[in-house]
């Protein structure tokens, strides 16, 4: 159903009236215009015509598959400040020290992974063992498929860190990457300090 208009009646017609006579306007109705000799006149662009070798881009550096914000795990280590003797450092270096006890944590996920190395660090260090020999692996590399890239040896790069954390680091003097006759890059010599 549809309404119809009405129209407006004599006395609405003249009070409307009233009303619209005694309003201003916002905005005048008609602004004066500008004087055309002051505005000043747009100053053409001349374009300078680019090389015919020139490609949008050329000088950008190329783009990389791995945006790795954290530095690598050698570098890490690499930083930390040296704890130990000078001799006994490259001694470690050159893998002439065999390490007193060691783990191998093959397989193993970080939860099962994680109690194991406690255990075993802990029990090294009160039974007064001075270097121990950690395996994480390198870790298998697969196919990464995603838009956030997965690190390749999930344990390889968790151990260190939880041997820096309590428990662990309350007894752990250096941490340092194994001589390729001990692992290599897929274990970890381990420091501790002197049992009290």
């Amino acid at each position: 159903m549809s309404r119809r208009k009405r129209g407006l009646t004599s006395e609405e017609a003249e009070l409307w009236g009233r009303v619209a006579a005694s309003a201003r306007p916002i905005r005048p109705a008609h602004a004066p215009a500008p004087d055309a000799g002051s505005r000043p006149k747009p100053k053409p662009v001349h374009s300078k015509p680019l090389p015919s070798d020139f490609h949008i881009g050329q000088m950008a550096r190329p783009m990389t598959a791995a945006h790795d914000l954290v530095p690598a795990l050698e570098e890490r280590l690499a930083a930390q400040p040296v704890r130990i003797d000078r001799r006994t450092h490259q001694q470690l270096t050159r893998g002439k020290l065999r390490p007193e006890a060691r783990i191998d944590l093959h397989g193993m996920t970080l939860a099962e992974a994680h109690p194991e190395l406690i255990r075993f660090v802990m029990t090294a260090h009160a039974t007064g063992k001075r270097l121990v020999l950690i395996i994480t692996g390198k870790g298998k590399r697969s196919d990464d498929q995603g838009p956030i890239p997965q690190r390749v040896g999930v344990l390889r790069h968790q151990v260190p860190q939880w041997l820096t954390q309590p428990p662990l680091g309350a007894v752990v003097l250096q941490i340092m990457p194994a001589h390729l006759k001990h692992g290599g890059g897929g274990a970890f010599y381990v420091y501790l300090r002197r049992a009290r």
